[in-house]
Order: structure tokens, then C-alpha cells, then sequence
């Protein structure tokens, strides 16, 4: 059976956390140049990656909305039928 719309909600759940991977390692590359270096203010770079992280948690929280939709749509649907 072939669920489009799970498919999305997942592959959305896959990408919010890869991009979250890499947003993370950024920020730590960043920080720990940054005590080496001996740094004040954060480069911009890490507050890119900062915001990128807000985004990938709440394409995170959207992409869980999808599949929670739809495994209460799936569960509807077998109520009715049985």
C-alpha cells in the first residue's frame, strides 16, 4: 500500500533532521574555532545555522502533523469499513 501523504510526512521527518545534522555541526565547527581563536561575537554563519536550526524543528513538527493525520484518517477508515 502506497501512502503518499505518509511518504511526504516521513520524508519531510528524514530531511527537518538531516538538515538539523548539519546546522549542529556548523554551529560546534563554529564554537569550537571560535574559543581557539579566542572570538567574542559569534560569526555569522553560526547564526544562520542558529535560525536554520528553529526551521528544521518546525518543518520537524509539521512534517509529525502529516503522519499523525494521516494514521487517524487510516484509522477512521477501518473503523468504517469493519
Amino acid at each position: 500500500m502506497n501512502i503518499s501523504a505518509l511518504n511526504t510526512g516521513i520524508n519531510g521527518i528524514n530531511q527537518g533532521l538531516n538538515n538539523m545534522r548539519r546546522n549542529a555541526s556548523t554551529i560546534a565547527q563554529a564554537v569550537n574555532n571560535g574559543i581557539s581563536e579566542g572570538a567574542v561575537k559569534p560569526p555569522a554563519e553560526v547564526t544562520s545555522a542558529l535560525l536554520n536550526l528553529k526551521q528544521d524543528a518546525l518543518q520537524i513538527q509539521a512534517s509529525t502533523k502529516v503522519v499523525e493525520t494521516v494514521h487517524k484518517m487510516i484509522g477512521s477508515l477501518l473503523d468504517v469499513t469493519a
